[in-house]
């Protein structure tokens, strides 16, 4: 069931005009410190995470705000200091903090106590759907009385929002326009450096990455026959509709008897804000969730992955960096241009023959994973459309980023040389 809208969320946003006011009220009156705090809306994990240890490692003062248990035992098992988001605590932290860094958006942090900082935001991947400014569904409100005013004003809002972002990482100049076009930026704030969050996918050898993603994932979802392929299904988000794509029980039937044939484990990720009704109808060990709730960040379980079947997710261009096939499910590609829309054309990504149901892409899948030249066919397709969108492969996207923020006036950790 879907979890959230942007409807009911700008909804909230606008009842607590008073406490945004309130709040930048009092970051006028407290000055801030050194201190780097950390948010992210995924978890413990993400872009925010690589960058919170390059900078904890280089010698700042490093924090990070969390939500949940969950994301207390997350951070405490890695060694970071936390403070809860929420509350004066986190209104404090946040108020204090000479730089803020966020992967989703200002609510990553305390959201009434960012006025003023040196704001970080490192986004979660390189846009495919239309985002932010460029999309309707970010300004959207409740059918009520007044409802385009509302909508102007929570375009202002957001606009407001995003202007006191300082740095904003692409992926590649080709990704900064997309950006620069979503969150209203110009005067160089958006910076090709590349994505902090993919730096696991190019650090080490392929073998090293693959071991350990793989022990990962024998963590969180269980052990897996040795020798058996993974297949990861990533759905995007429907902002608040239902998931089109969640099959009906004939076709879990067909889907678990072409793992069967091939050999293969299917591991659900449904999107954090909109999960999908995805268990099976019966009991099989070849298909396992890997929501948000089982793995915060899927990035570093990638190199264990041998395909993955996506719509609109930015995983696609993720995985080109692994040379990992993509296979597009997409049921309402053509409704989705209508009332979200996409960065050029969804077919110049998915190709045109996306599949429109399970039954044309199961088959596509069995081909795939049967005939090793079309396997090698997709896996180099994933990685031109990769190349074109990643600058970088190095692994130093974070060590870039870094220096892109010190660049702009962030002083050294103190007794740094």
């Amino acid at each position: 069931m879907a979890s959230f809208s942007f409807g009911t969320g700008n909804a909230a946003k606008l009842l607590r005009i008073p406490l945004y006011l309130a709040g930048r009220l009092g970051t006028l009156l407290v000055p801030r410190s050194r201190r780097w705090v950390f948010g992210c809306g995924a978890g413990i994990g993400d872009g925010a995470l690589a960058l919170q240890r390059h900078a904890s490692a280089a010698g700042h003062d490093t924090l990070w705000l969390t939500s949940s248990d969950r994301e207390d035992a997350d951070a405490a098992a890695r060694g970071i200091r936390t403070v809860r988001r929420d509350g004066v605590r986190g209104w404090w932290a946040t108020a204090r903090a000479g730089v803020i860094v966020v992967t989703h958006g200002l609510g990553d942090v305390n959201r009434y106590a960012d006025g003023g900082a040196f704001v970080v935001q490192l986004w979660h991947g390189i846009p495919l759907k239309r985002i932010g400014l460029d999309s309707p569904a970010t300004t959207q409100v409740p059918d009520v009385p007044g409802a385009p005013i509302l909508r102007r004003l929570i375009a202002l809002l957001y606009r407001g929002a995003t202007q006191r972002i300082r740095v904003l990482p692409a992926a590649s100049h080709r990704a900064r326009g997309r950006l620069e076009s979503a969150f209203g930026l110009g005067d160089g704030r958006v910076v090709v450096t590349g994505e902090p969050r993919v730096d696991v996918l190019s650090t080490g050898s392929a073998d090293d990455r693959r071991d350990a993603a793989s022990a990962l994932l024998d963590r969180v979802v269980g052990d897996r026959a040795p020798g058996s392929r993974v297949v990861l299904y990533a759905p995007t988000w429907r902002d608040g509709a239902p998931d089109p794509a969640v099959p009906t029980a004939a076709e879990w039937v067909r889907i678990i008897r072409v793992l069967e044939e091939s050999d293969a484990t299917l591991l659900v990720r449904s999107h954090p804000l909109g999960e999908g009704a995805y268990a099976p109808p019966l009991p099989t060990a070849r298909v396992r969730m890997l929501g948000a709730g089982v793995l915060a960040d899927v990035t570093p379980a990638l190199p264990a992955v041998d395909v993955l079947i996506t719509d609109y997710s930015s995983l696609a261009y993720d995985v080109g960096l692994l040379r990992m096939p993509v296979l597009f499910l997409a049921p309402d590609a053509a409704e989705y241009a209508r009332t979200r829309g996409f960065y050029g054309r969804f077919a110049d990504v998915a190709g045109d023959d996306a599949a429109d149901g399970w039954d044309d892409l199961l088959g596509r899948l069995w081909h795939l994973l049967a005939d090793p030249a079309a396997f090698d066919a997709a896996s180099t397709r994933s990685a031109t459309l990769s190349a074109e969108m990643h600058a970088y492969r190095d692994g130093r996207n974070t060590e870039r980023v870094y220096q892109a923020i010190r660049a702009r006036g962030i002083p050294a950790p103190r007794g740094a040389a």
